[in-house]
């Protein structure tokens, strides 16, 4: 589904990324990992749009989408969630993913203006589908609630909400589980599994060994901006570069 190709990427003097690639099945869920500083996120920003690369290409399904804003790149199909969350938090859950949506309306501007049927048809058929992302996420009973009283938990799952509100074919999760105490990581990664299996494909960034060994069937590491290794999670757990990299020698019997 997903094609990099030779990513490098300078920021000023100093090259985050080098000569980066690898390649993300379709209806799968892949891990990326590394050290912290390894150009992780970097690299979900170029996919995803925010940053452009120095070098190398970036195809999806096929189609070259190096280059392409954040925006173009939501409507090829990909969508992201971030670090740090970005609810709103006086929007009550429902608009939160409504808002989400805001690409898939389609009434014109004399709908809006006049208030049309077509246009109340539309709005109702979307408030549906959103309930149904809600209830995927496990948070559909609080649809009316504002985001802001939300727990650390919920907002992450309503995070994830908004994103599957575009409607991508390819997710990326930049560290879902950050914060979150081991209830809460255990709820996300079933949520996880649960959305992959609706027909999603996943590529997460995680520090979290236990989630990243648990539902990805590929990983694949970066460590200094450069990719030492692809492949299985058995296969990585293995690798002497990951482990003295990354993993540590625990791993080996873990």
């Amino acid at each position: 589904m997903l094609r990099i190709e030779g990513i490098s990427k300078d920021f000023g003097g100093l090259r985050v990324l080098n000569n980066v690639s690898f390649g993300i099945g379709e209806g799968t869920v892949s891990g990326l990992i590394g050290p912290n500083g390894a150009g992780k996120t970097t690299l979900f920003n170029i996919i995803s749009g925010l940053v452009k690369p120095t070098v190398g290409r970036i195809f999806f399904g096929g189609r070259e989408i190096t280059g392409l804003s954040a925006p173009q790149v939501t409507e090829q199909g990909i969508c992201r969630t971030f670090q740090n969350i970005r609810v709103f938090g006086e929007m009550t859950l429902l608009e939160n993913v409504l808002v989400g949506m805001h690409r898939l309306f389609s009434y014109s501007a004399a709908a809006m203006l006049f208030e049309l049927p077509n246009k109340r048809r539309e709005e109702n058929r979307l408030r549906e589908k959103a309930h149904e992302i809600l209830r995927l996420v496990k948070l559909d009973d609080l649809a009316d609630r504002k985001a802001e009283g939300l727990s650390y938990g919920e907002q992450r799952r309503l995070e994830l909400a908004r994103a599957l509100a575009t409607e991508p074919r390819l997710l990326l999760l930049d560290e879902p589980t950050a914060g979150m105490n081991p209830a809460e990581t255990e709820e996300l990664m079933r949520e996880i599994v649960k959305i992959n299996t609706s027909g999603y494909t996943i590529c997460i960034i995680e520090h979290d060994m236990k989630v990243i060994m648990g539902i990805c069937t590929q990983l694949a590491v970066l460590n200094f901006g450069e990719l030492i290794a692809e492949g299985s999670p058995g296969s990585i757990r293995k690798n002497p570069l990951v482990i003295e990299a990354y993993l540590g020698k625990e791993a080996l019997h873990a």
